[in-house]
């Protein structure tokens, strides 16, 4: 592994960790085995790293969410697969994503959540457009598409954070097709009824 993927990897693992405001420069290039030099000429800056951080693994989850909406189908199957490119994309980066989560919820005038804010606001909006394109079919969400929407990604994030809570350490998330298929259904059935 080079110098600037040992960065990446080690600040991921330590603000997945301990969350980005924690972790100091000085503590990413001790753990990396470089120096500040080495991380300064590839990001700059602590936060050029996170942008770094933030692009290249953002980029595949919108990619995966991109391609499953792209295809047209009937609401249940759309929203399947969109969980399932959330579970997939979270259970392969569950670093990433979980620190993602984390600096969402973070306060709103940490750096952290001012970088996150625009990814996940990205994702919120292909998810809207789901309901958007489907009001026709589902007479019950007059104006609420973006409520619905909310509600399916918070179910997501939630099944995802209670997987963490029971992950071995160093494992990837893993959220099975039988599982996937039980929230998207429960959730329907709400906005259904």
């Amino acid at each position: 592994m080079d110098n600037r993927e040992a960065i990446l990897q080690t600040a991921l693992k330590l603000f997945c960790a301990r969350g980005y405001d924690a972790v100091g420069v000085q503590e990413i290039v001790d753990q990396a085995g470089i120096t500040k030099p080495t991380l300064y000429y590839y990001f700059g800056s602590k936060s050029g790293l996170l942008a770094e951080i933030l692009r290249s693994n953002s980029e595949i989850l919108e990619e995966r969410l991109r391609e499953a909406v792209r295809i047209p189908g009937q609401v249940p199957e759309v929203l399947y697969r969109v969980a399932r490119a959330y579970f997939d994309f979270a259970g392969t980066h569950w670093q990433f994503y979980l620190f993602m989560l984390s600096q969402f919820y973070a306060g709103r005038e940490t750096e952290g959540f001012q970088a996150v804010y625009s990814l996940i606001h990205k994702y919120y909006e292909l998810v809207v457009r789901i309901f958007e394109d489907s009001a026709d079919m589902l007479g019950n969400m007059r104006g609420r598409q973006e409520q619905f929407a909310v509600s399916f990604m918070g179910i997501l994030d939630s099944h995802m954070m209670m997987l963490e809570r029971d992950r071995k350490e160093d494992s990837m998330l893993v959220m099975t097709d039988e599982k996937t298929y039980e929230i998207v259904h429960q959730f329907l059935h709400g906005i259904y009824s």
